[in-house]
Parts: C-alpha cells; structure tokens; sequence
C-alpha cells in the first residue's frame, strides 16, 4: 500500500527549505501543494512502500497501510527515529503494543569517509572500471576489452 499524508498533522517542513519527505523520498513523489502547504504523494501507484518518508517526517504526518506478513490486518505502525537507532511501534488491534528497536547506522553522523581504504583508481569517465577498481577487488590490475 502506498504512503499517504495526514493533513491535520503535515506543517509542509515549514523550517526547512524542501520538506523532509520531499528530500528523503527516492522515487521523487512526496511534493508540495504551496496552496494548502500539505505535502502529498502524487503518484501512489508507483510508491515502493519503502518507508523512508514514513521514518523521516518530523511530524509523524506520513503512514503507509503495511501488508498481512508485515503487520496483521488492521494493526497500525509507527517509527520514531532517533540519532542512531528507529523505535517501531506495532499497535493491534486488540490493542496489544510492541515495540521494536534497530539501529540506523554503523558510523556516527558526517563521520562516513567514503574511500577510507581505496583511492579512486581513475579519472576517466569513459573507463568501463569502477570508481575504486581493481584496489576494491583484491587486484592489481584488470583486463578492458579493446574495442
């Protein structure tokens, strides 16, 4: 099921310069509507149900219908995402709660270094090679096809 917006919680991110769904949404589909300053999914057909606005919206504004195998029927869901780790929250329906604890990441915010262990092995953009190829494959060289 794809991801829907409840207007009376959406503020439209009104501190940030593009909303929080907007920015996190990797198919492009959660915009705006400058009019009622509500953000919208414009395209639910083609929703992965990923839930990345789901965790990422400030104001718990944004809700996906989860499947049975995810969450029983009639159960609801909700993530609080925090600095290192999202807290799920699975309500049933008769009302029992649980929750569940992972953590986000492996590195602390803006320490990710991306080629701490390779440097970049060209510069040619036209080179059929991997950024970090061959270092990155335990190699000293590959082979390219000549044309």
């Amino acid at each position: 099921m794809p991801s829907y917006v409840i207007t009376e919680k959406c503020d439209g991110c009104k501190a940030l310069k593009t909303t929080a769904c907007q920015y996190i949404c990797p198919n492009d589909l959660m915009v705006l509507d400058k009019e009622k300053m509500k953000a919208y999914n414009r395209e639910p057909e083609m929703c992965w149900e990923c839930y990345s606005c789901v965790k990422m919206c400030p104001q718990q504004a944004i809700d996906v219908r989860g499947y049975a195998d995810f969450v029983p029927l009639g159960a609801s869901v909700t993530p609080m995402r925090g600095s290192d780790n999202i807290m799920w929250t699975v309500k049933f329906r008769n009302g029992t709660i649980k929750r569940f604890k992972f953590p986000i990441r492996t590195t602390a915010v803006g320490e990710a270094k991306p080629y701490a262990e390779y440097k970049p092995g060209t510069d040619d953009l036209r080179s059929p090679l991997l950024a970090t190829e061959p270092d990155s494959l335990g190699l000293s060289q590959l082979s390219v096809p000549k044309k």
